[in-house]
């Protein structure tokens, strides 16, 4: 019998559109002899819709909720009912309308496949826990610490692993006093600098700082992107190593290495996700041949990254120290920088729901990508098993040896 799934992703969030292109090539991989796939889309309004239309890209060239085939949805948040619901309006006898909801979908498993904010960071996977519906991604936990940069840094050194040293700030405190801000950092830190937005990915709102004038332009970005923004000294000539890690609890493995090969700096939002004009990469859809609709699997890279076995040995390690330090599960991918002067390895950041799902780092390790979403939704059951072998209850004496009346609120 086949498995509903549903297929979350959009969302509000910078990274919206990278979000529709992975989750279109999970979609067009997802083997439909075992998983009946339900695609719901969030709109940049945070409405949510569903519809077989949903599962193409051309739905979004523009998007459109009065299209034939797709239905406004929400999702309903008794605990167990796991159900999607229809949201329409229903005309009244004397005038008006009043929204009527319908089950639309009764859901066995949820994936989420959102990147950024609104999504990737714990809230969606909060709602999906009040549902409790098995998914994909890490729990809130790790969703959200593997999306605040500043958090996963302060997390990485309590737990000893390497790190380039870092500053940071908000945005009340740049507004209040930038200049203290500055000096501040100057006085621990050396230019080129790197500023990022604590919560953002796909390089937006990345920019490097040569000095002082440059160092007060990238904040104003920055925290026009998130109200709280990174500081890291840049690496002279980078070298960028990736790993996927896939698993859950004890159960985690490690793909092969990739390095990004078309950067010098950084991978740009295009680079990374703009596909060559003629269209020549493969999809995410296990389909050789077919045209790419885009996705992390068009970055240009070296496949496995051309490092010494004892190095990758090591980043296979730390790859899974990390995935278990932020109690991830399912699927991620942890960057990292090597800086070829003194040869230092420097753990980067995690994307606990990485761009095209890092389908293509497993599918080089020998795990096609039907498979591997077969592995994702195991772990995820898997997952939920053990959370609800907890106890939720807890009988206590407390309620009837407090009285709360009228008299005593009048007190």
């Amino acid at each position: 019998m086949r498995k509903t799934m549903a297929v979350l992703f959009g969302g509000r969030s910078v990274e919206h559109d990278v979000s529709i292109v992975s989750a279109v090539q999970w979609m067009a991989a997802a083997d439909a002899s075992r998983y009946n796939v339900v695609p719901v889309y969030l709109s940049h309004d945070g409405s949510w819709y569903t519809g077989e239309p949903l599962k193409e890209l051309s739905a979004y060239k523009p998007f459109s909720p009065l299209a034939p085939g797709i239905v406004k949805t929400l999702p309903d948040l008794t605990a167990n009912a796991r159900t999607l619901l229809s949201v329409s309006e229903k005309p009244r006898l004397f005038g008006g309308s009043r929204p009527e909801l319908k089950v639309v979908a009764a859901i066995d498993v949820a994936v989420p496949i959102f990147h950024g904010l609104n999504g990737e960071d714990g809230t969606v996977q909060g709602v999906l826990e009040l549902m409790n519906v098995p998914y994909t991604s890490s729990g809130l936990v790790g969703s959200s610490v593997g999306m605040d940069k500043i958090a996963m840094k302060q997390l990485f050194r309590g737990m000893g692993f390497p790190i380039l040293d870092f500053q940071w700030t908000s945005r009340g405190e740049w507004d209040a006093r930038r200049e203290d801000v500055l000096s501040g950092i100057e006085a621990k830190m050396v230019y080129p600098m790197f500023v990022k937005p604590a919560n953002l990915g796909s390089s937006i709102g990345i920019a490097k700082a040569k000095d002082r004038g440059e160092l007060a332009d990238a904040m104003e970005v920055a925290l026009s992107y998130d109200r709280r923004a990174l500081v890291e000294p840049a690496v002279i000539d980078p070298i960028e190593v990736n790993c996927s890690a896939l698993g859950f609890e004890e159960d985690a493995e490690v793909s092969v290495c990739e390095m990004p090969v078309s950067w010098q700096e950084f991978l740009t939002f295009e680079e990374k996700y703009i596909p060559d004009a003629d269209g020549s990469k493969l999809s995410g859809g296990g389909k050789t041949g077919s045209k790419s609709p885009g996705g992390m699997a068009n970055a240009k890279r070296r496949i496995p990254a051309p490092i010494s076995d004892e190095l990758t040995r090591r980043v296979q390690g730390l790859s899974k120290d990390v995935f278990r330090a932020l109690d991830c599960k399912g699927v991620v991918r942890i960057d990292y920088i090597i800086e070829p002067a003194t040869g230092a390895l420097y753990v980067n950041e995690i994307n606990t729901i990485p761009g095209s799902l890092a389908y293509y780092l497993w599918e080089a390790s020998g795990l096609p990508y039907p498979k591997l979403i077969d592995r994702m939704v195991e772990l995820a059951e898997r997952a939920h098993e053990r959370k609800n072998a907890a106890k939720f209850g807890f009988d206590s004496t407390i309620l009837q040896s407090v009285s709360i009346g009228r008299a005593a609120a009048k007190r």
